[in-house]
């Protein structure tokens, strides 16, 4: 093997363990749970406290806990950017239920912290239904597209 057939197979074998390993990156990160997942958990156990709070009138908790809801986290930029293109067209109307939930949880504080329970019940029913849409638009499929690959 002459000195350029060699560097073409050295080539070669770099390309291919290049690709490999981006594969396989890839693949691990596809099955590695989104940092979307631990938001959702965290909104969760907001949403528990929240009803918690609402059961025994605790309206300062209310007040507190809304703007945790309204301005959830985010997930990385990179996680954020595969998630708006698996969504595609759907983007708008995932943003706009995002919105939703943003806007009846800060009614949700400003009832709470006017003391008006059932505007605070009002506005908390707003938010679930808010919650509800997007799970009922996009979790199966979410699930299915993110996790189902394996």
């Amino acid at each position: 093997m002459n000195n350029s057939q060699f560097l073409s197979v050295s080539v070669m074998t770099v390309i291919l363990l290049t690709a490999a390993t981006t594969l396989h990156a890839e693949s691990e990160e596809s099955i590695k749970p989104l940092v979307l997942q631990g938001v959702m958990q965290q909104l969760g156990h907001d949403m528990q406290d929240v009803t918690w709070a609402i059961a025994t009138e605790n309206w300062s908790t209310v007040a507190e806990l809304s703007p945790k809801i309204a301005r959830h986290a985010q997930p990385p930029i990179m996680e954020k950017l595969r998630i708006l293109s698996w969504l595609g067209s759907d983007a708008g109307k995932f943003r706009e239920l995002d919105g939703d939930v943003h806007d009846a949880a800060m009614a949700m504080r400003e009832a709470a912290m006017r003391g008006e329970g059932q505007a605070v019940i009002s506005a908390f029913s707003e938010v679930q239904l808010s919650c509800m849409g997007c799970h009922l638009n996009f979790r199966e499929p979410f699930i299915k597209h993110f996790y189902d690959q394996r």
